[in-house]
């Protein structure tokens, strides 16, 4: 299972989202799903990964667009600068705003990859993982739908994965149609899509 940047700035009041004045309410739908599905996929001995965006302190892994497109302006808060509230550095590698929610606990046998861009697998170590793990085969969950979760499918497919989308574990803040289209083609090109209920009744058995 891998559960895709569930963080601070993306769910929490207090956030990025948040202090840019965006509804982030969507993001934190997948959070009551999941706390009821990780604890029984660890349960079941499948391994959690947490694919997190946490840059340097330095930024010196983001390109110039990466930074424009945060801040096409040049002005306003961007990748690295200090929130209103906490003073968290924007999805800075082990700030508050980079963190996991609260509400979605971490145990010491999950596996922590950073990332730095959409795609997870885009200069991580998570390919090599996987492989050395033995896995073929990858549920995804988390924010955005049709941003960071599906970029990190796509790559999963296009890298000989099977594919799982856990739908109503998964939440973006962009319009519906994003989600609509982000389904229909993981479940008519990459992969399959199922949801936690169906999970949670098949390691339940018969």
């Amino acid at each position: 299972m891998i559960v895709v940047d569930m963080q601070n700035d993306f769910c929490a009041p207090g956030g990025w989202l948040d202090s840019l004045g965006a509804d982030f309410s969507p993001n934190r739908a997948p959070i009551k799903p999941l706390t009821k599905l990780i604890p029984a996929l660890r349960k079941a001995g499948m391994p959690i990964i947490w694919l997190n965006w946490g840059n340097r302190p330095d930024r010196l892994n983001l390109t110039p667009g990466d930074l424009r497109a945060c801040t096409p302006a040049g002005e306003g808060i961007g990748f690295g600068d200090p929130l209103p509230g906490s003073g968290a550095k924007v999805l800075e590698k082990d700030s508050w705003a980079a963190a996991v929610v609260d509400e979605l606990k971490q145990k010491p046998q999950d596996i922590k990859v950073d990332k730095f861009r959409m795609s997870g697998f885009w200069g991580t170590q998570l390919d090599q993982i996987l492989r050395n793990m033995g896995v073929n085969c990858l549920m995804f969950a988390g924010v955005n739908t049709d941003v960071c979760v599906m970029t990190t499918l796509q790559d999963a497919q296009f890298n000989g994965y099977g594919c799982v989308l856990v739908e109503d574990c998964c939440g973006t803040t962009s319009p519906p149609f994003c989600t609509e289209a982000a389904v229909w083609q993981v479940e008519n090109i990459y992969g399959f899509v199922s949801d936690s209920r169906n999970i949670l009744s098949a390691l339940r058995g018969p």
